[in-house]
């Protein structure tokens, strides 16, 4: 039953309303709590703007998790996901050579159980461990700066 102060329309059409209000409010639940997406006050209006598209490309993404969740793990949530998922990691490992250069591994943790279960649900796959990398930055800076004859 819904009680309204509305008179005109049809009685599907509040009813309509009523279900999309209830839709926006928890599109600002999640965007509060599971996002945790707060105001943040910028000085420039193109920063402001940013802030907006990034924390709708969010919301755009949880839609979607959400969406693929319901016709591949019934009961499970988007924040129950990013919940399990938070505890994989991305690392570079640093290893500084003789010759002043470094070694860059960039490497994530293997997944768990839990997550190669919610990879195969998802059919996703996580890509190739990235190769190594040699920096020569820090070869230059401790290079000694050539003279003028």
């Amino acid at each position: 039953m819904l009680r309204t102060n509305l008179t005109a329309g049809e009685p599907e059409q509040l009813w309509r309303f009523y279900i999309q209000l209830t839709e926006v409010e928890q599109a600002f639940k999640e965007l509060k709590h599971d996002l945790a997406i707060r105001p943040i006050f910028h000085r420039t209006e193109q920063r402001i703007e940013a802030h907006i598209f990034v924390a709708f490309l969010a919301y755009c993404l949880q839609v979607t998790l959400k969406a693929q969740l319901r016709s591949v793990a019934g009961g499970t949530t988007p924040r129950e996901v990013l919940h399990t998922f938070k505890t994989m990691q991305m690392v570079d490992v640093r290893i500084p050579t003789t010759d002043g250069r470094e070694l860059v591994l960039p490497r994530y943790t293997q997944p768990e159980p839990e997550h190669r279960l919610l990879l195969q649900r998802l059919q996703l796959r996580l890509p190739e461990q990235p190769p190594p990398k040699i920096t020569a930055a820090q070869a230059r800076q401790q290079a000694p700066a050539a003279t003028a004859l």
